[in-house]
């Protein structure tokens, strides 16, 4: 069996493949809440043949958007309309997660193709943004966030148990924690972003508590049978590289310790000034060292996206699960895509039957 298509068991929630679509913002809803294309959008992908799909980055209260069309789980309305989703991904043969987030200084922003940049303070839909310090991100991003009191930490806490709450009543069996991309739980790790004098920054200790100390919190709170999972982004290709990746891997120890199943490996995105070397499976061999070194599971994205490239990885034991998001927008079905290419049997049957059944039969011997 090509490896890809290997099943893969994490607690008590096994995947029909390594196969899983990210997180990726639609930037669409309504005041937080889902509507007609999110469903559509996300059982189109289930269809697809992932094995596991994943909602994208939901607000754990209106100030943690990124944008006014992001969607929420900060009440229960909103979990309705996210149980509808949960349930059409399951029923189209995948695993249902959700990311769980918080925006920090990213947040009150323009959708993308709408400025990408902080939304005027004279715009009615703006918002005070959040940080551990008063230090703007910068660049497109210039707005001044409010240093977080004591009592703002321990309500985004609170928050994200909540969320956590609300997803697993609506059915998702899969969460990740979004720890990444210079969002708020990013920020207090990174040290572009956390000047604090307190016991949430400073040394590695401090800047880490936050991360650790919500995670541990929804840990209390999420299934022990269920996959309890993070986004983090462990590298910003800053010149402090190895560095950051070095405490990464010690700061993922700790989040093993403290219940995590798998780490979505990713990069900080925490300054404008930093300098990516984007290429293809440009996180691998970092996925794959902090999967040695940490001894957890890992995923990861970002320019992995060509059928040999995403098996090889597997393959290599660089990663447990990869996570395959732009191709997966361009072609729905790119799982199938992924199974000619790497030639299974009978490759049609990685998507539903009345798929199947006809892509399996009538064609010429070689499409």
């Amino acid at each position: 069996m090509t490896a890809l298509f290997t099943e893969f068991s994490l607690k008590d929630v096994t995947l029909r493949n390594r196969i899983a679509v990210p997180p990726m913002c639609q930037y669409s809803a309504d005041d937080g809440h889902t509507n007609d294309w999110h469903l559509a959008h996300y059982t189109q992908l289930a269809r697809g043949g992932a094995g596991l799909v994943i909602v994208e980055a939901t607000a754990v209260s209106p100030e943690g958007r990124i944008t006014p069309g992001c969607t929420g789980i900060w009440n229960d309305a909103q979990a309705e309309g996210m149980a509808k989703i949960a349930s059409a991904i399951k029923k189209a043969g995948a695993r249902a997660g959700i990311q769980i987030a918080h925006a920090g200084r990213k947040a009150s922003a323009n959708r993308p193709w709408e400025g990408d940049d902080h939304l005027a303070d004279s715009d009615p839909h703006s918002w005070q943004t959040l940080a551990p310090s008063a230090v703007a991100f910068g660049a497109n991003l210039p707005k001044v966030p409010k240093a977080m009191t004591l009592e703002d930490i321990d309500q985004v806490k609170a928050d994200f148990v909540s969320a956590a709450k609300r997803a697993k009543a609506a059915g998702f069996e899969w969460l990740e924690l979004h720890f990444a991309h210079g969002y708020l739980a990013q920020s207090f790790f990174s040290v572009h972003s956390n000047h604090r004098d307190d016991q949430y920054g400073g040394d590695l200790a401090g800047r880490s508590r936050f991360l650790l100390e919500t995670l541990q919190a929804v840990r209390e709170v999420w299934p022990e049978n269920l996959p309890l999972t993070a986004r983090f982004g462990v590298i910003e290709y800053d010149g402090r590289d190895e560095e950051t990746l070095s405490e990464s891997i010690h700061l993922t120890r700790q989040f093993k310790q403290s219940g995590l199943d798998l780490l979505s490996v990713s990069m900080g995105f925490s300054t404008p000034d930093a300098d990516i070397p984007w290429g293809p499976a440009l996180l691998a061999p970092i996925a794959e060292r902090v999967r040695r070194e940490a001894e957890i599971p890992v995923a990861s994205a970002w320019g992995i996206d060509e059928p040999k490239t995403v098996n090889q990885v597997i393959t290599d034991q660089q990663m447990d699960l990869v996570m395959v998001g732009r191709a997966h927008l361009a072609n729905p079905h790119w799982p199938y895509h992924a199974a000619k290419t790497l030639k299974i049997a009978d490759p049609a049957w990685v998507l539903p039957a009345p798929y199947a059944h006809w892509l399996s039969r009538y064609h010429a011997p070689d499409s």
